[in-house]
């Protein structure tokens, strides 16, 4: 594990069998340990492998903060309150349901990942609703030894909190802030569907903005600092992934060959900045077709309304 600050440290999930595309924070004291999201049940074993190592046991985990449901963040909390089940699931509103069953979100992402889905995450088991603290955007609560400040930050996903630990200066933005999988790396937006919103997003990242937090943890992958550099970098590509995004909805064709065409420009404009192995990384953090047909989903939204 590596350490964030006293108490706080973070891992590699190891997902895939390849670095920096999932990790998983720990803090850790005397009042227990809290993992924030824990990663599939597909990387289950690393989790319980890499704890052991630092002298923690699965029993000692007390409390899951999940910044949002999907399956790459939070698939594995099912299976561990089957064995753990006096567990704490904090989550939004919006996840909670989803939670309890998974049926719809496991369809969901078989949409999209078909006969993948058990290599990719896993079994997906359902979380008891006695078992979950349910969360709305602006909570101060204590957990463990720490105390965690919430704010609702949908864009990437409608279920999507944040966490801020004021004591050490960072904040726990999941999705919300991108995906940066090494240092000074290409910041993405992660725009798979359904629920991508662009405009709830830019105030988001507002939100998190006015915590004036040192450092973000990004799920994919790690702390990053500045964070105004890094921000502004995200709205940048945000806007560049949602042209590209409306421009292929104007080309002819059908939309597989306007999603190749989007997936191409996008390798295009990683393979100016990194090696191949890099760019291909960014792929497994999220699919380019995904992010297209999330964005593409927004803009027909959007131009139907």
């Amino acid at each position: 594990m590596i350490a964030l600050a006293t108490g706080l440290s973070y891992f590699d999930l190891d997902f895939m069998q390849l670095p920096h595309i999932i990790a998983t924070v720990v803090a850790h004291g005397p009042g227990g340990v809290v993992l924030i999201d824990p990663g599939p049940t597909s990387t289950l074993p690393r989790l319980r492998s890499t704890l052991a190592t630092a002298g923690i046991s699965m029993n000692d985990v007390t409390t899951i903060l999940l910044t949002h449901i999907h399956l790459d963040h939070a698939g594995s909390t099912g299976t561990i309150l089957k064995e753990l089940p006096d567990v704490k699931v904090y989550v939004h509103e919006k996840g909670a349901a989803h939670m309890a069953n998974p049926d719809k979100l496991v369809a969901s992402a078989t949409r999209l990942y078909g006969g993948e889905m058990d290599r990719l995450w896993g079994e997906v088991l359902p979380v008891a609703p006695a078992s979950m603290e349910i969360l709305q955007g602006g909570e101060r609560m204590a957990v463990g030894n720490r105390v965690f400040e919430v704010e609702y930050t949908p864009g990437h996903a409608s279920h999507h909190v944040s966490f801020f630990d004021r004591a050490s200066g960072i904040a726990f933005v999941g999705d919300t802030a991108g995906v940066r999988l090494m240092n000074r790396g290409f910041v993405m937006p992660p725009t798979p569907p359904p629920d991508i919103d662009l405009e709830a997003w830019a105030v988001s990242l507002d939100r998190i903005e006015r915590w004036h937090p040192d450092t973000l943890f990004l799920t994919h992958f790690g702390p990053t600092a500045p964070v105004t550099p890094h921000l502004a970098q995200l709205r940048d590509h945000t806007a560049l992934a949602s042209h590209l995004a409306k421009q292929s909805l104007a080309r002819d064709g059908e939309d597989a060959d306007r999603e190749k065409w989007f997936a191409e420009e996008l390798r295009r404009e990683l393979m100016r900045r990194m090696n191949v192995a890099d760019a291909h990384a960014y792929e497994v953090a999220g699919r380019f077709d995904l992010n297209w047909r999330g964005l593409a989903r927004y803009w027909r939204k959007k131009l139907q309304s």
